[in-house]
């Protein structure tokens, strides 16, 4: 009986156990960690507001542009096709750099790694990243947010080159785990 309120060897079998499971509660390192996570979680939920908006342009357009095939237009107009499935790539681009951002490392947390890295250095160097990507993110989501799918035709390079800048930020950031 007297063991379980002995604190040292009680402190061991804590401390063992939360290395064990790879977290220890009071760690600036794990801290880090988990503040990347929660930004990377925001900075993807920002890029589904974008796609959001820009799948509402889409629909938008399609109704305004696209109606149902009459008599008088059997066919539909050839550059308000090409539109809709420009507004319907650059929607796919935003979902497959925000699956990118879902999927992003963090440095590995176990011993081998701790002996050639400072985990706590890294960790800060990904939440500059994770920042930069989240200014970026918001950019374009105020940006796209109520704009129409016209509009976004229209500036598409300017959208292209947000999307290039994410992609860029987020090849600097695997960059610093390499």
């Amino acid at each position: 009986m007297p063991d379980f309120y002995d604190a040292g060897p009680l402190s061991q079998i804590a401390i063992n156990l939360f290395y064990g499971w790879g977290y220890n509660f009071y760690r600036t390192e794990n801290q880090l960690r988990a503040d990347d996570q929660l930004i990377r979680a925001r900075v993807e939920a920002l890029l589904q507001q974008v796609r959001d908006a820009v799948e509402t342009s889409q629909s938008a357009y399609r109704r305004e542009f696209l109606p149902p095939p009459s008599r008088a237009k059997p066919r539909p107009d050839p550059q308000a096709v090409a539109g809709a499935q420009t507004l319907e790539t650059i929607s796919a681009a935003i979902g497959a750099l925000g699956a990118k951002i879902r999927a992003l490392p963090v440095p590995e947390n176990d011993r081998m790694a701790q002996r050639h890295r400072t985990e706590a250095e890294t960790l800060a160097k990904l939440l500059a990243a994770d920042q930069l990507l989240t200014g970026q993110a918001e950019l374009l989501r105020q940006t796209v947010t109520g704009q129409t799918g016209s509009w976004i035709i229209e500036n598409l390079a300017q959208l292209n080159a947000g999307l290039t800048a994410i992609a860029e930020t987020l090849h600097n950031r695997a960059a610093l785990l390499a």
